[in-house]
């Protein structure tokens, strides 16, 4: 058993956190709005703690899932941020969505304290964490990794070392880039087939099981056909997900101009009303055929 820390309780810390305190690990939680951490306790043991540092001190291993950089610096490096108290040959896992820039930073900082320090973004959403089954990929040290992964197995399926500090934000975003892509495809294939009045159970079976095949036509493909689109992923996140990529690309010279393009609908999605649904609401911008 092991004393770790957990840093942002929303609907992806929450469940990763229980699943660390099932595994038989002492877990202590921090989390902003304290009535939150507060119920996580109720819930599965452990204890809460009034600040990042507080949680942190004597902790073997920090996790964070938080909103972003702003978010994610404060709970590090601000006054009561964890590395304050966090003891040398300690490991810190950030599993929340930022830039390569601050995950670099963090490793950097982290290694002139004596930490290990893994970037470690998520994919698999809600559902997957809940499940314990997300994606995991990893940017950091080979001995950081060694340490993080007994844990990090207890809410992934599959953990993967893409390679230094910085590069598991940077694979996460080419995961934002390709469900921008695949599921603007889907939402034009969709409206086609309904355009064209064909039955969508029967396209759906012709079609996922051949080279469109994908786990966003799986998942959504009868869900967005009946305007369902509470499925946890909202806009505003992809979005901001997008824009750290669209940021990384402007110094590493890539061209994304189809995510750059599916950004714009997202745009027009939130102007409908739309912010908060999850990513599929992309087909509510193109018009629904008019019944026959």
């Amino acid at each position: 058993m092991a004393k770790l820390t957990f840093i942002g309780l929303g609907v992806m810390g929450a469940p990763m956190a229980a699943h660390l305190a099932k595994a038989g690990h002492s877990v202590t939680v921090y989390n902003r709005t304290r009535s939150r951490a507060e119920a996580w306790v109720a819930a599965n043991g452990g204890k809460a703690a009034a600040t990042p540092a507080a949680a942190a001190a004597g902790a073997d291993a920090v996790f964070s899932c938080v909103g972003a950089d702003p978010d994610l610096e404060a709970v590090t490096l601000g006054a009561d941020g964890c590395f304050s108290t966090m003891r040398p040959g300690a490991l810190f896992v950030d599993h929340t969505t930022v830039s390569a820039a601050i995950a670099r930073r963090l490793a950097g900082e982290g290694e002139a304290r004596g930490l290990l320090v893994v970037d470690a973004p998520v994919s698999g959403g809600q559902a997957g964490a809940e499940n314990g089954v997300l994606s995991i990929m990893c940017g950091g040290s080979a001995a950081a990794l060694a340490a993080a992964v007994p844990f990090m197995q207890a809410y992934g399926r599959r953990i993967v070392h893409v390679g230094g500090a910085g590069s598991g934000q940077q694979t996460k975003m080419v995961n934002q880039i390709c469900i921008a892509g695949a599921i603007q495809g889907i939402a034009e294939g969709l409206r086609f087939a309904q355009a064209s009045g064909l039955d969508l159970d029967k396209v759906f079976e012709a079609v996922s099981g051949g080279a469109a095949a994908s786990w966003q036509m799986e998942n959504r493909w009868k869900t967005m056909a009946e305007d369902r689109f509470d499925f946890g992923f909202a806009i505003d996140w992809m979005r901001k997900d997008l824009g750290l990529a669209f940021a990384e690309a402007r110094l590493n010279g890539a061209a994304l101009p189809v995510a750059a393009l599916v950004d714009q609908f997202y745009a027009e999605v939130q102007t409908m009303g739309g912010s908060r649904q999850d990513t599929s609401a992309v087909v509510r911008r193109i018009r629904r055929p008019d019944p026959a």
